[in-house]
């Protein structure tokens, strides 16, 4: 991250002030904010949204998505999911990602990397949609949880 990273910022202003609490008080803050932000990026990615507020780039068109009788899905709708989603809490660290096979899929999504259609299959280029990313209001609602917190 860098210097003027409004996430950094916020970390050097809310520092000092968690120093203060007990370590089972930071570990049940960082638990909140984890569960707020992991609930907050599936919403996201269910209305299938960059943290900028910008759509995901189409998928490309495919015949079998054409035909009739298809069940039509949105893009990562198991992903978004808690089993795939992970939270890690602890007093010093909240971390929200996907593990294993998940991860490698996110990551050809969220950088726009190339990869195999299928095993053994052709290559693509994936068009990158940002999964995981802090909004503004996201911002926002940790600052005013924190602040809450502390207040009480």
């Amino acid at each position: 991250m860098t210097a003027g990273d409004p996430l950094s910022a916020l970390e050097d202003w809310i520092a000092p002030l968690l120093a203060k609490l007990e370590p089972a008080q930071r570990r049940m803050l960082a638990r909140n904010v984890g569960q707020t932000l992991r609930r907050s990026q599936a919403e996201r990615i269910a209305a299938q949204q960059n943290p900028d507020g910008s759509a995901y780039a189409a998928r490309k068109p495919s015949k079998a998505r054409q035909q009739q009788g298809r069940i039509r899905r949105t893009m990562f709708a198991k992903m978004r999911t808690a089993r795939h989603l992970r939270l890690q809490a602890s007093e010093d660290v909240v971390t929200i990602g996907f593990l294993s096979r998940t991860s490698r899929i996110a990551r050809v999504h969220q950088e726009g990397l190339s990869d195999l259609v299928e095993s053994g299959g052709p290559a693509y280029r994936y068009p990158m949609r940002e999964l995981l990313g802090l909004s503004g209001p996201e911002r926002e609602y940790i600052k005013d949880l924190l602040l809450r917190f502390l207040a009480n």
